[in-house]
């Protein structure tokens, strides 16, 4: 039997991107849907990302609910619907390179500030979680990257990595269906879209589990310092994006 060479390609990628994910609340974003676009179409591509996150995210909050920061995520996601309205705005009106560019060095300017300051800054409570919400529903709303903001929210409110993982799920996941359904109503849910996704459940799922595992493994500091690493990561990849699209 022959073997479905783009099938297994684009497994692979959904594998370790849920990995990523599950470890760490988020990350998947970074390369999941760059490398899925290398093998199949960026229509395909994207809701099967989107199914994928819905997914995560479910098998998450069923498995460590009691972790989850209600009143944070809560907030988080009330004011994400606000900022959801701006970013699309930003999308139609100001140049992507421009966006991309400035946001990569917000971000990795905020990420190496966090790493050589650790231990100075923390939120005591949620007064504060609206402007994280806002802002993630910005980037979302503009170009799908809410995670950022609630990074950053999550390491200042000290969580630990459990309460880390489960309470961003606890985000992603009616966030995530909001998209779904979008995608559902404008056709983008196609019989290619469930095949792939249907292809990669197995190695998601092990994935899922896996992660859950190496998170409950780190100690906090770790942690946090791996979170600030990501964050480093993605403002410098965003930054060289806008470097590039403009020049």
């Amino acid at each position: 039997m022959a073997v479905d060479v783009r099938a297994l390609q684009v497994s692979s990628v959904l594998f370790f991107a849920t990995l990523v994910r599950s470890t760490f609340g988020f990350g998947e974003a970074l390369f999941a849907v760059p490398l899925l676009v290398l093998v199949i179409p960026v229509q395909v591509a994207v809701p099967v990302a989107a199914l994928v996150s819905v997914t995560v995210a479910l098998i998450v909050v069923m498995q460590d609910w009691n972790k989850i920061h209600a009143r944070s995520a809560g907030w988080l996601v009330l004011s994400t619907l606000f900022g959801i309205p701006l970013g699309l705005l930003l999308l139609k009106t100001v140049a992507e390179p421009v966006v991309k560019g400035i946001l990569g060095v917000v971000i990795l300017t905020f990420a190496t500030y966090l790493l050589a300051n650790r231990n100075r800054h923390e939120l005591k409570n949620d007064r504060l979680a609206w402007i994280f919400g806002f802002s993630a529903g910005v980037l979302g709303g503009a170009y799908s990257m809410n995670g950022p903001p609630l990074v950053i929210y999550g390491s200042l409110r000290r969580w630990s990595p459990q309460h880390f993982r489960a309470t961003l799920q606890g985000y992603f996941l009616p966030a995530s269906l909001m998209v779904v359904v979008g995608y559902w109503i404008t056709g983008l849910m196609t019989p290619a879209v469930t095949r792939y996704y249907l292809l990669s459940l197995p190695g998601i799922l092990v994935a899922i589990f896996v992660g859950r595992a190496i998170n409950h493994r780190m100690d906090a500091r770790r942690f946090l310092t791996w979170l600030h690493v990501g964050l480093a990561v993605i403002g410098a990849v965003l930054l060289v994006q806008g470097i590039r699209a403009r020049y």
